[in-house]
């Protein structure tokens, strides 16, 4: 129970690994603000949650929208008594050649994989001020964060963003006792890599399966990567035994990229 008495936000948390990771952070004794805009789904993630003796809150919001983040952290603090763990998690994935993305393309993925997590810093630094103590805020990165992926340009092109954002806001809070790390998962299988699948499917003939399968079979430790083998790197992150480490975009992926 190393989180007894925390509360965190979790974007994006309604299924997947946000699911995963809420849960987790829920029985290392944390409170959780499940945030989507899945309300159905994030009900049943609060029920979950609350089966396990902590307290849950659902805030639905669009995390492109920086008022609609803000007023999550808010609602956050003022349902849960506090404010502690921020976990900007919620992101798309697109799957094209770069020669076919268009302008709405770009915008949407922009605003959902960089802004969503410039405004969950923003928000999440400023509760951290205005209550007076420290705080850990936790970015989804990616393995496409470190490699440019073909038919991901664009999708690897914000999780390298991401990295800088992280950078630049540990450094930026070091000083006010805030740390500000990433982590990068690689092939885990949840919805959006069946989307990605089924769009690799569709662009060059592969069977249903076959990319997932490709992917999978290049991974070192032989399967496929779970939301709870993420979760457990974010509540190392969470938690105190990462006081000292900011600025990090850490790969869990079972090895597949080595940095």
């Amino acid at each position: 129970m190393t989180l007894k008495g925390k509360v965190a936000l979790v974007t994006g948390a309604a299924q997947g690994i946000g699911r995963g990771i809420a849960l987790r952070l829920a029985k290392d004794g944390a409170d959780i603000a499940i945030v989507d805009i899945n309300t159905d789904k994030m009900v049943d993630v609060a029920a979950e949650i609350e089966d396990l003796g902590r307290k849950a809150t659902t805030f639905k919001a669009d995390v492109s929208n920086r008022a609609e983040v803000h007023a999550a952290v808010d609602h956050a603090e003022k349902t849960l008594g506090g404010f502690d763990i921020m976990v900007n998690n919620a992101g798309i994935a697109q799957v094209d050649p770069i020669a076919d993305v268009t302008p709405e393309d770009v915008d949407l993925i922009l605003k959902i994989n960089i802004q969503g997590v410039l405004w969950g810093i923003q928000a999440a630094a400023a509760k951290f001020k205005a209550l007076g103590h420290n705080g850990k805020i936790i970015n989804a990165s990616s393995i496409a964060g470190h490699d440019g992926f073909e038919m991901l340009g664009v999708y690897s092109a914000t999780k390298f963003a991401v990295r800088a954002l992280t950078q630049a806001a540990a450094k930026e809070y070091a000083s006010d006792g805030i740390t500000v790390n990433a982590y990068c998962p690689g092939i885990v299988g949840t919805d959006m890599w069946v989307e990605i699948d089924k769009r690799f499917s569709e662009m060059t003939g592969a069977p249903i399966g076959e990319t997932y399968d490709k992917y999978v079979g290049g991974i070192a430790l032989g399967r496929a990567q779970t939301p709870d083998d993420v979760a457990a790197l974010v509540s190392y992150l969470a938690g105190p035994d990462s006081d000292y480490i900011t600025g990090q975009a850490i790969i869990t992926d079972g090895g597949i990229v080595y940095r």
